[in-house]
């Protein structure tokens, strides 16, 4: 399973946020540039960016960070936060993505978020599933959509993608732990040869980064027991509870 740190990012500052909510912020660094070298050090290969202040706006915002990051380290990044256009991916790109998360587009516009899919391909384009209550939230999420979670995900197989990134927005910030039982029923569903056409049969199983809450080290074999292909792990390595040894141990091992 990989392990992929976060960095969400807002007035070019290293922050967290609880349950999603811009009034929790808490900024932990001034540097996201030192803190994705701190991970590179430690042997993290990954990278999960988010530009919070475009999730918000209509526009990719921190691009110059991710570009800075891009160029001076190895890491391998995953970008989402305020892609709404083809100018926004290109932006993306070009400033040294790896791949990009794509939320609010593929619940608000459908046929751009497919043309990507089809244009750049799965390893390129990764879905963002966020969830309240196994319904999707979009824009920051700050707004509620009447998407549910699973069938929003399957529709998307049949598009093409596979890799999922699914934060229960409920856990995230809260060190409180995943939402195992959320996971094992996405990945059991998802999985299921008869909810999908034969061409996404024919790809194989679902990618599924779990996201939110992550809240001790013993969570992360679990959730590689279970079957996730990555783990995206926030405040629990700013507020000291794993530690980038631990991580680089099990990286190793």
């Amino acid at each position: 399973m990989r392990i992929i740190p976060a960095i969400d990012i807002i007035d070019g500052k290293c922050v967290r946020l609880s349950k999603g909510d811009y009034n929790t912020k808490i900024i932990y660094n001034e540097n996201p540039l030192e803190v994705a070298k701190s991970f590179e050090a430690h042997g993290i290969e990954y990278l999960h960016l988010v530009d919070l202040d475009g999730a918000k706006s209509s526009q990719i915002v921190n691009y110059k960070i991710l570009e800075q990051i891009a160029t001076q380290t190895k890491l391998k990044i995953d970008f989402g936060g305020g892609l709404k256009s083809d100018a926004d991916l290109k932006i993306a790109f070009e400033s040294g993505a790896n791949q990009i998360t794509g939320g609010s587009i593929a619940v608000k516009n459908r046929a751009i978020f497919e043309k990507w899919i089809a244009e750049y391909g799965s390893d390129k384009i990764i879905l963002g599933a966020d969830a309240n209550n196994e319904k999707v939230v979009v824009s920051g999420w700050l707004e509620d959509s009447n998407e549910d979670l699973i069938p929003f995900i399957q529709n998307y197989q049949n598009k093409g993608i596979q890799y999922v990134i699914c934060t229960d927005i409920a856990k995230d910030g809260m060190l409180e732990g995943p939402s195992f039982d959320l996971y094992a029923k996405i990945l059991e569903q998802c999985d299921d040869k008869s909810s999908l056409s034969p061409r996404a049969q024919s790809r194989g199983e679902i990618k599924l980064i779990a996201s939110g809450g992550i809240s001790t080290f013993d969570e992360l074999p679990k959730l590689a027991e279970l079957g996730c292909e990555g783990t995206i792990i926030g405040k629990a390595i700013y507020e000291g509870r794993i530690s980038l040894k631990q991580l680089e141990n099990y990286i190793i091992k």
